[in-house]
């Protein structure tokens, strides 16, 4: 739950060490890769039942089973079927840091079981009055939102939050029985947290293994993309594996772990894939060309070697590619370094002592620091807790004006349509809940038509909710269906009512919880993401300008803190960036000013890549003083520029010799800007247009009506 970023290699010695002994530099090139496809978000029957790539989650789904399912039958054996719901409410703590190690997974979901029992004594109290109880769960959604964005919870995020916190307002009883209710719920996160933890017995070190072989497996991915037009998204894919790996290794750091031959080894192949993946970064920008297949084949066998050193491959594989390359040549560093890296993971421990080994960040950053940045003026997630909270309290509201008992249907709708982000991921999510919900609630209403024994009832809820976790990485629409059914049997089970009455409120719920989600996206701060593109832009061009001047500066050169500083703040500001435009390419009616700026987008994020890969080498050639402020203008030019929307005066850049795609780049970022304000230009005219036609067919019209 902490921020922590990546870093690649340092300066150190030995044959493991993943930073070449020689200098290396890029060679000159007039070849520039084609720009990858725009990304395209939009409402379409691909969208709504398409399956997204990826596995099922076969161990989630099992564990939420488990856990649901033994949670739920005990609670109903010891206190009853009724409160016995809010332990199996309780066991969704299992839902959360599925992929951290274990230790830190130990303190993390008691935190998180420790939110769910807070919510169930907020839904207890507030149940009392339906609309503090609208209003109460509203809170949870904005407060939820705000500290899983914060502190870094991944999916499911707040949704669990707000649905335990909804179906605790009908429990039975009354201020008396609310700390019954919070220890019920207490036994449920605890049955959780055991069913996570358990998996620590058996593959202790699976979480950080996992990690970095995924990220092989995505440095595999890149390496089949060089001379495709795909190779913008894989750049960014990798990136964002390579930066998953650096954390979760970090959190594994523990007191009396770090110091293990083990634990080194695995810090030695994160630096080795953090390395690779920069070079390949090289290769990608400087080649039009397929790589071979061997060498991709290569990297993916090198995730399989992460936990298990006996199937590392064999460097002599590599021969073949490598023979006729020059040594500092860029193939053939990325092919010395896949070959050093099967010779590290072949070892089973690594030496302790030696440079190139620390991982220069603490595990997590300061909890403070980490809330109060998630509220800075420029943060994303200050608009999405706003709109989100707004929205489920005013959804509520609403139910209960129209006179809808189950209000807090329309909250969890709301809640769980609002987490696509923006508008056009809210319609797609609207309607895959919509049509979930109509065939789930005919499966539920099915199956409670029937008086179905204790015992059966909880093997179904516990049935469905595996389901449920097994689909929903997939498509949000086959989740709904299998979500819903679990739903109506928990809140039947915590306050039974006529199965008809119940199916048909909780259609009519779903329609109206959708479509409040989907007038919140429309109505508040639908423009946050493109309204801050312009700024992460420009937040990646100050920061691969901080980098090149710290490179190319022939007189200091970067300590190994300051480097590790840098590589992880260009790093963090690309991997924003991708992430702000394709929340923004959904904002309406933004989105036609934000697809003209793809190209800037792509132009910078390759500058700041070649910039993390100069970065990298052990003695880059530096540049003179003259060549530095020369450079240094041109970034001037450009963030001014893009912060006034104008075509840049750039002039003749510098001649940077030795990094001559970084020109190459340079040049494609102010012709791209240039395109991107002559469209601006044309679509400002287009509108001044539509609206003196506007404003002569309103003059036309009261003319006819005075005759």
């Amino acid at each position: 739950m902490g921020t922590v970023h990546d870093q690649g290699a340092t300066t150190s010695s030995g044959a493991d060490d993943p930073t070449p002994s020689e200098p290396v530099w890029n060679p000159p090139t007039r070849v520039r890769p084609k720009v990858a496809e725009r990304p395209h978000q939009r409402v379409d029957l691909k969208a709504l039942f398409g399956l997204a790539s990826g596995g099922w989650a076969w161990s989630t789904a099992v564990k939420a089973a488990v856990a649901m399912a033994s949670s739920f039958g005990l609670a109903a054996v010891l206190f009853g079927p009724q409160v016995g719901t809010l332990a199996a409410l309780g066991s969704m703590t299992v839902l959360y840091e599925k992929d951290t190690p274990f230790q830190y997974r130990s303190v993390a979901l008691a935190v998180v079981g420790l939110g769910f029992v807070t919510c169930v004594a907020i839904g207890s109290l507030s149940g009392m009055n339906p609309w503090a109880a609208a209003l109460a769960i509203g809170a949870v959604a904005g407060a939820a939102t705000w500290l899983c964005g914060a502190l870094r919870v991944d999916r499911p995020g707040a949704l669990f939050f707000v649905l335990v916190c909804a179906i605790s307002t009908i429990a039975s009883g009354g201020l008396a029985d609310v700390p019954l209710h919070a220890l019920i719920a207490a036994l449920g996160a605890g049955v959780g947290w055991l069913v996570s933890m358990s998996e620590g017995l058996v593959r202790g070190r699976h979480p950080e293994h996992r990690a970095v072989a995924d990220a092989f497996h995505q440095l595999a991915a890149l390496l089949r993309a060089i001379g495709t037009p795909r190779l913008d998204h894989v750049q960014h894919d990798a990136s964002i594996a390579v930066a998953r790996a650096w954390r979760i290794v970090l959190l594994s750091q523990t007191r009396g772990y770090r110091d293990t031959a083990t634990a080194a080894r695995l810090r030695a192949l994160l630096r080795w894939v953090s390395d690779i993946h920069l070079a390949a970064t090289d290769v990608s920008l400087a080649r039009t060309e397929r790589l071979p297949a061997v060498a991709s084949d290569f990297a993916d066998a090198l995730a399989g070697a992460v936990g298990k050193p006996e199937l590392a491959p064999d460097e002599n594989e590599l021969d073949e590619l490598r023979r006729g390359l020059r040594p500092r040549s860029l193939e053939g560093r990325l092919y010395s370094r896949l070959a050093r890296t099967a010779q590290a993971a072949r070892r089973s421990e690594h030496e302790v002592q030696g440079r190139g080994l620390e991982l220069h960040d603490v595990r997590y950053p300061p909890l403070l620091q980490s809330l109060r940045s998630s509220l800075s003026r420029g943060s994303l997630l200050r608009p999405t807790t706003l709109r989100m909270g707004i929205t489920v309290a005013v959804a509520g509201v609403a139910g209960l004006a129209l006179g809808i008992d189950r209000f807090y249907w329309i909250s969890i709708t709301a809640t769980a349509v609002l987490q696509g982000g923006n508008v056009v991921l809210t319609v797609n999510r609207s309607l895959q809940r919509a049509l979930g919900t109509l065939v789930g609630v005919l499966i539920g209403a099915l199956l409670l038509s029937v008086q179905l024994p204790l015992a059966v009832t909880v093997v179904l809820a516990a049935c469905f909710m595996g389901l449920t976790q097994l689909v929903v990485p997939r498509n949000f629409f086959y989740a709904s269906i299998f979500l819903t059914p679990m739903a109506l049997i928990l809140a039947h089970t915590a306050a039974p009512n006529p199965v008809e009455q119940l199916a048909q409120a909780r259609l009519v719920d779903t329609l109206l919880g959708s479509l409040a989600g989907m007038v919140g996206a429309v109505v508040l701060w639908r423009r946050a993401s493109a309204a801050r593109l312009p700024q992460t832009i420009v937040d990646v061009l100050e920061n691969t300008r901080t980098t090149l001047l710290a490179v190319l500066d022939p007189e200091v050169e970067p300590s190994a803190d300051r480097t590790y500083r840098l590589r992880r703040d260009l790093r963090s500001a690309l991997v924003s960036l991708r992430g702000v435009y394709d929340s923004a390419i959904g904002d309406v009616p933004r989105a036609e000013s934000t697809q003209p700026l793809w190209p800037v987008v792509v132009a910078a994020q390759r500058s700041g890549y070649l910039a993390l890969s100069a970065l990298a080498l052990e003695k880059p050639p530096p540049a003179s003083q003259i060549t530095l402020q020369r450079l240094d203008l041109a970034f001037d030019e450009l963030i001014a520029s893009l912060r006034k929307r104008r075509t840049p005066r750039l002039g003749a850049l510098p001649r940077l010799v030795d990094y001559p795609r970084i020109n190459m780049e340079l040049r494609a970022l102010s012709s791209s800007m240039r395109t991107a304000v002559a469209e601006d230009t044309r679509a400002a005219e287009r509108e001044q247009q539509r609206r003196a036609q506007r404003e002569r067919r309103r003059a036309q019209e009261e003319v006819d009506a005075d005759l």
